[in-house]
């Protein structure tokens, strides 16, 4: 039996996306920000391209108008009422103080600014701390390289031969003042700071717990029984410590009070700043959405170099050709953009009504077909529109994909979206009993009874989504007369 090497010749159909489709597919995905940067770094590039900084207003199909024509009935309604909106604030910050009004000094009114507070960063206020302390230069060197060895939990993930050959020292001769300086840093506010590990990080925190009994009892469990008590074992560590199970359930308890991440008290969260592609406001009993003339800059062709290629001949004109050609297809890439985010906002818009006039609770379960179904594109063209796109509503600016979600179905039918689930948690744990608040198998099982069937860990989910303390702290603050966690 013979090999042979044999050529066919078969036709087949597939999908192949030409250059230009596959770019239109990845600026079309991204922010207005990074959209615009995109155009403005494919001007610099091509001479026939141009790109205002100060676009014209977008018409309501998406297409960049002409500032000579006439702008519809509809849109002039709501341009005038931004204008007197625009007029009347511009009057109350230029208006005169009434009498009577303290004035700000020369020194205090150059700049309103610095009177704004700035962010706290975790090493910013340690590095205050130590600042206070009587540290010789070396010892403040290595308690500053500490600090900055410190990650955003505050944690120490860095050894100390690390440390000292950044400082450019011996690592066996340096480790004695590097653990002197880490035993400096521990002491420092928050407390927990600098430790290696959780058990370390809750150990330096056990001077909160008033009870010297229990805080020597919490200390055992810290140091060799951490792994029960994460299981909550409470039988086997008191087994093992020789100690009555009620000891240890409140050695437990007054473990939970602590922070594991006492880093988190002092992050640098910086301010970030979203541009809205499109507005919803109800103007004259309806809802309207209209495209953000800001977000993305006016691009038009130059004039000059144009009128230039019709002056020029042989090979330098057809260079120039391609040029142009690229210019007229990034200008119409622009339109088509814009037309596709306001067709999607506006299907969102219909779709999620009551969301807008009755808040979270109304929010509608709402998949990618429906809204790529109506407004008569694929499933994955509104995944990429929706992506990095935001909608300013009078509730707040949304990103586009928070309308979209699973449904959580009802006993007795129906769905409702997880947004709504969140609220409703949120309002049953703002009623709750201070002393006695919700457990998160507690709110499962009134959830129950209003026909959701929803697990625990999914509770529990929603709850850590929200920024809302588990039950033990929410009893802790109860006890000391304080408010409820999500009033």
């Amino acid at each position: 039996m013979s090999n042979s090497l044999v050529l066919q010749t078969r036709q087949a159909q597939s999908t192949v996306f030409s250059p230009r489709l596959q770019q239109a597919v990845r600026l079309l995905q991204l922010s207005s920000h990074d959209y615009t940067q995109a155009l403005r770094d494919a001007a610099e590039l091509n001479p026939f391209l141009e790109v205002d900084e100060v676009p014209s207003m977008p018409c309501a199909d998406g297409r960049l108008d002409d500032p000579t024509e006439p702008a519809p009935q509809a849109d002039a309604y709501s341009d005038a009422m931004a204008d007197e909106e625009a007029a009347a604030a511009f009057d109350r910050i230029t208006a005169a103080p009434p009498a009577g009004a303290q004035h700000l000094s020369h020194d205090e009114s150059f700049d309103l600014m610095q009177r704004v507070a700035l962010p706290d960063s975790l090493r910013a206020h340690l590095h205050a701390q130590l600042g206070v302390l009587r540290l010789t230069e070396r010892e403040s060197a290595f308690a500053c390289a500490i600090v900055e060895a410190l990650d955003d939990d505050g944690y120490l993930r860095i050894s100390f031969e690390d440390i000292a050959l950044a400082l450019g020292e011996n690592p066996n001769a340096a480790e004695p003042e590097l653990r002197t300086a880490l035993l400096r840093v521990q002491a420092l506010e928050p407390l927990g700071v600098g430790a290696r590990n959780v058990p370390e990080c809750l150990c330096l925190q056990l001077d909160a717990i008033a009870q010297p009994g229990v805080r020597t009892l919490a200390r055992r469990i810290l140091e060799a029984h951490i792994d029960l008590l994460a299981s909550q074992d409470y039988g086997d560590i008191a087994r093992a410590l020789g100690a009555p199970v009620a000891e240890v359930q409140r050695a437990a308890a007054g473990i939970r009070r602590l922070d594991p991440r006492p880093g988190w008290r002092h992050g640098e969260t910086g301010s970030r700043i979203v541009v809205a592609d499109v507005s919803v406001k109800k103007v004259r009993g309806a809802w309207r959405t209209t495209l953000n003339a800001h977000a993305v800059p006016r691009v038009k062709l130059n004039t000059a170099c144009a009128q230039l290629l019709d002056a020029q001949r042989g090979e330098q004109a057809g260079a120039l050709k391609t040029y142009l050609d690229q210019a007229r297809w990034m200008i119409g890439t622009v339109a088509q953009r814009a037309s596709t985010i306001l067709e999607v906002a506006r299907a969102i818009v219909a779709r999620q009504r009551m969301f807008l006039e009755h808040g979270p609770l109304a929010m509608k379960p709402l998949g990618l077909k429906e809204i790529a179904d109506e407004v008569g594109v694929h499933p994955s063209t509104v995944s990429r529109t929706v992506h990095n796109k935001y909608m300013a509503t009078p509730a707040g600016v949304f990103e586009l994909q928070y309308f979209f979600s699973r449904g959580l179905q009802h006993t007795a039918g129906g769905a409702s979206a997880p947004v709504a689930m969140q609220q409703l948690i949120r309002e049953l744990i703002s009623i709750e009993s201070p002393t006695e608040p919700l457990s998160d198998a507690a709110l499962a099982r009134q959830l129950a009874q209003q026909g959701f069937h929803i697990a625990r860990r999914t509770i529990t989910k929603y709850r850590q989504t929200m920024e809302i303390d588990p039950v033990e702290r929410r009893r802790a603050r109860g006890a000391q007369g304080g408010r409820p966690a999500a009033a």
